[in-house]
C-alpha cells in the first residue's frame, strides 16, 4: 500500500529537482523493488540529468514489462548510448506517435539513413506545429547537408536558404554546410560569416553557450579558407579555436586536424604524426559519419607514411580488410586498400611499385581498391593498355561469379564509369557500347536502376546502326520516363530511338518535346561562326600524330632557313663566294657534261656509249665476235688457248 501511494503521488507531483525525483523513487524502490511506475519515473528522472547509461541499466532490469510500457524512453536511451540498431527496432515499436517520429529521424540521422530521416521531417513539418517550426528547419537542413556529403544529392530538398532560415545561426549554419558539400565554397563562407554574426549578437544565449555555439562554426570555417587558399585569414582564426575547450570528441578530432593541416606544409613529419594521433577517437553517439571518418583515417594512414610505418600499415589494414567482404564497393574498405598497396611498395611509384602490388592483385583479384591502385599507376606511366587488361581481368573474374554481390561490383556504375574512361582514351568506341549495353541490361532488372547509367547506355546505342540496339535504347529511355515523366531528355531520346523504327509510336509525343526555335533563340549564330568550329577530341589526336609523324622537312622549310655557317678550315685554298660552285662536282669527271675525251680511243668509246646516237656496224661486228669467243657472254670456253712463248 505504501508504494502504491508513493507511486500516486509522484504521478500528481510537479517537482522541477530532478535530482529530488531520484531520490524519491531510489527509496521507494528499496522497498518495493519491481514498481514499474517507480521504475519508469527513475528512468525518466536519469534521462533528465543526461545518465544515459544509468537509465538504460534501469530498463535493462525491468525487463520486457517495462521496455514496452516505457518504449519511447527506452528506445531515447540507447539512441543517447550509441546502440543505433537497438533503439531503431525500440523506436518503431512505439507506434505512429509524434514523439516516436521525431526519435525516429533522429535515429535514421544517426544510423546515417539520411533520405528516410529527410522524409520524416518533411512529414513532420506538414502537420503545421508553429513551435517545432524552428527546429524541424534546422534537422531538415542539416539532413540535406549530410545527403549531399554522402553521395545523395538527387534527395536534397532546399536550395537557397530563405529569410526566415537566415534569422536564426543553426540553420545558416546548416545551410553553409549544403553549400560546402555541394562545392559552394564562397557561398558557404558568406552564410558562415552570417551565422557567426548572429551567435556573437544574440541575446538568448549565455556566454558559455555563446562560446560553445561559436566554436564548431569557427571550425568549419577554418576548413573553408583551407579550401580556398586563404592561408593568412586561416592563421588569424587559428588564435579563435581552442581545442581543449570542445567537449564532442568527433568536433575536437576534426578542429585539431584542420588546425594541423592549416599551420606549415613543410612540417615535420614525426610531429605531424603525433599531432593527428593526439585526439581520442569518438564513441557511440559522438562518433563520427562515414565521409568524416574516411577523410581522417586517409590522413592517418598518409602520416603513417610519412614516418615509414609500413609494417603497422599492413597489418592494420590486412586485419581491417579480413572482415571486410570482398569485393566491396564501400569507400572506407577501398581507402584501406589503397594504403595497404603504398606500404607494400615502401614509398616507391611507377614500375617499382608496381612490381610490389601486381603479385597482390594476382592473390586478391576481387580487391577493388587494389585494382583501381593498379590502374592509376599504369595510366600515371602513359601504359592505358595495361591499365584496360588488368581491369577487365577482374572483371572477368567477378562476372563469371554466381555471387549476386559479384555481380553487383562488376557492374557498379563508378567502377564501369573507370573503364569507359580507359576506353575513351584509345578511342574504343564499340567497346564502351558492349560495356554501357551490358550493363544497362543488367541493371534494368533490378528495382531501382542508376537513372545515370540508363542514360548513358541509351544515349551511346543511339549512335549505332544496328535496328536491335536502337529497340534497346527505346526501352531505356521509356523506363527513364516512367521514373520521372518530366524528364525532356529521356522523352527525346526515346523519340530519337523510335523516330527511325515506327515512327507512328512517337508522333503523339512530339508536342510534349520544346520547339528548336526555343532552344536556339538565345544562341549568336555570326559569334559561332567568327569563333570557328573546335575539332573533336579524335580528330584533334589525329592531327597531333600526324604532325608528330611528318619530321621530314620539305624544300620550302629549306629554303626559308638560314644558310649553315662552313668554318674557314674546310674550304678549299681558291674559294671565292662570289662565284657560283659548279653543281656537277661531286660526279666523276668522265660523268660530268663538261667532259672532253682526248685521243681517238677515248673519242671512239665515248661515241659508243652516247644512247641515241648512230649506230656503228663495226662496232657491232666486233662486239659479236667477241661474244663468240668468249662463249656468249659469260660461259666458259671449252678450248684452251694457248699461252704464247718466245720466239
Amino acid at each position: 500500500m505504501v508504494a502504491q501511494s508513493l507511486s500516486s503521488l509522484l504521478q500528481r507531483a510537479t517537482i522541477d529537482d530532478h535530482e529530488e525525483v531520484l531520490q524519491s523513487c531510489n527509496e521507494t524502490l528499496t522497498k518495493s523493488k519491481n514498481d514499474q511506475q517507480v521504475q519508469h519515473i527513475k528512468a525518466i528522472a536519469l534521462l533528465k540529468l543526461d545518465r544515459y547509461d544509468d537509465a538504460l541499466r534501469v530498463f535493462e532490469a525491468g525487463g520486457d514489462a517495462l521496455q514496452k510500457s516505457a518504449g519511447l524512453e527506452y528506445a531515447y536511451a540507447l539512441y543517447k548510448c550509441g546502440k543505433i540498431e537497438e533503439a531503431r527496432n525500440a523506436v518503431t515499436q512505439c507506434g505512429p506517435g509524434r514523439g516516436a517520429r521525431h526519435l525516429e529521424a533522429q535515429v535514421s540521422y544517426r544510423a546515417e539513413q539520411f533520405s528516410h530521416a529527410a522524409d520524416l521531417y518533411e512529414q513532420l513539418a506538414q502537420d503545421n506545429f508553429s513551435h517545432e517550426e524552428n527546429d524541424l528547419a534546422i534537422n531538415s537542413w542539416a539532413t540535406d547537408a549530410q545527403l549531399q556529403w554522402s553521395g545523395e544529392p538527387e534527395y536534397v530538398r532546399h536550395d537557397r536558404p530563405s529569410r526566415e532560415d537566415l534569422e536564426s545561426f543553426e540553420t545558416a549554419y546548416n545551410a553553409a554546410c549544403l553549400n560546402i558539400a555541394k562545392g559552394g565554397l564562397a557561398q558557404g563562407e558568406v552564410l558562415l560569416n552570417r551565422a557567426k554574426n548572429i551567435c556573437q549578437t544574440s541575446e538568448e544565449l549565455t556566454p558559455e553557450d555563446r562560446a560553445a555555439e561559436l566554436l564548431p562554426i569557427a571550425v568549419q570555417y577554418l576548413y573553408v579558407l583551407i579550401r580556398l587558399g586563404k592561408t593568412e585569414q586561416a592563421e588569424s582564426l587559428l588564435k579563435e579555436i581552442s581545442v581543449e575547450d570542445i567537449s564532442e570528441l568527433s568536433t575536437k578530432k576534426i578542429a585539431r586536424n584542420n588546425m594541423v593541416l592549416a599551420r606549415q606544409t613543410n612540417i615535420n613529419p614525426f610531429i605531424l604524426y603525433k599531432a593527428l594521433h593526439e585526439t581520442p577517437d569518438a564513441v557511440n553517439n559522438d562518433r563520427l559519419f562515414a565521409f568524416q571518418e574516411n577523410a581522417l583515417v586517409g590522413n592517418s594512414h598518409a602520416a603513417d607514411l610519412l614516418v615509414q610505418k609500413f609494417d603497422g600499415i599492413i597489418r592494420s589494414t590486412n586485419k581491417a580488410l579480413s572482415k571486410s567482404p570482398c569485393p566491396s564497393t564501400a569507400a572506407s574498405t577501398n581507402l584501406l586498400s589503397v594504403y595497404n598497396a603504398a606500404a607494400q611498395a615502401q614509398g616507391q611509384t611507377g614500375q617499382k611499385a608496381l612490381k610490389h602490388i601486381l603479385p597482390l592483385l594476382e592473390r586478391r583479384p576481387k580487391d577493388l581498391g587494389l585494382l583501381l591502385t593498379v590502374v592509376q599507376l599504369y595510366v600515371n606511366e602513359g601504359n592505358t593498355t595495361s591499365a584496360i587488361t588488368a581491369m577487365e581481368r577482374t572483371l572477368h573474374t567477378l562476372e563469371e561469379s554466381i555471387s549476386e554481390a559479384d555481380q553487383d561490383a562488376r557492374f557498379n556504375p563508378g567502377l564501369l564509369s573507370a573503364l569507359i574512361s580507359l576506353y575513351q582514351l584509345e578511342g574504343r568506341k564499340l567497346q564502351i557500347r558492349s560495356a554501357l549495353a551490358q550493363a544497362a541490361a543488367y541493371w534494368s532488372k533490378k528495382p531501382q536502376p542508376p537513372a545515370s547509367l540508363l542514360r548513358a547506355a541509351a544515349t551511346s546505342l543511339l549512335h549505332s546502326d544496328d535496328r536491335a540496339d536502337l529497340a534497346t535504347a527505346g526501352d531505356l529511355f521509356k523506363t527513364l520516363c516512367q521514373q520521372d515523366p518530366s524528364d525532356r531528355v529521356a522523352m527525346a531520346g526515346y523519340v530519337a530511338s523510335q523516330a527511325t523504327l515506327d515512327y507512328s509510336q512517337v508522333e503523339s509525343k512530339l508536342d510534349s518535346l520544346p520547339d528548336v526555335g526555343d532552344l536556339v533563340a538565345d544562341i549568336d549564330v555570326s559569334a559561332l561562326e567568327s569563333a570557328g568550329i573546335m575539332p573533336s577530341a579524335s580528330s584533334a589526336a589525329a592531327a597531333a600524330a600526324a604532325f608528330a609523324g611528318a619530321r621530314k622537312r620539305t624544300a620550302s622549310d629549306k629554303e626559308g632557313r638560314a644558310a649553315k655557317r662552313v668554318r674557314k678550315s674546310r674550304l678549299p685554298k681558291d674559294y671565292d663566294p662570289e662565284k657560283k660552285a659548279d653543281p656537277e662536282r661531286w660526279l666523276p669527271l668522265r660523268d660530268r657534261s663538261s667532259y672532253r675525251p682526248k685521243g681517238k680511243k677515248n673519242k671512239q668509246r665515248a661515241a659508243d656509249r652516247t644512247q641515241g646516237g648512230p649506230v656503228s656496224e663495226k662496232a657491232e661486228e666486233s662486239t659479236a665476235q667477241s661474244q663468240q669467243k668468249t662463249g656468249g657472254g659469260g660461259g666458259s670456253s671449252s678450248k684452251k688457248t694457248k699461252k704464247k712463248g718466245k720466239r
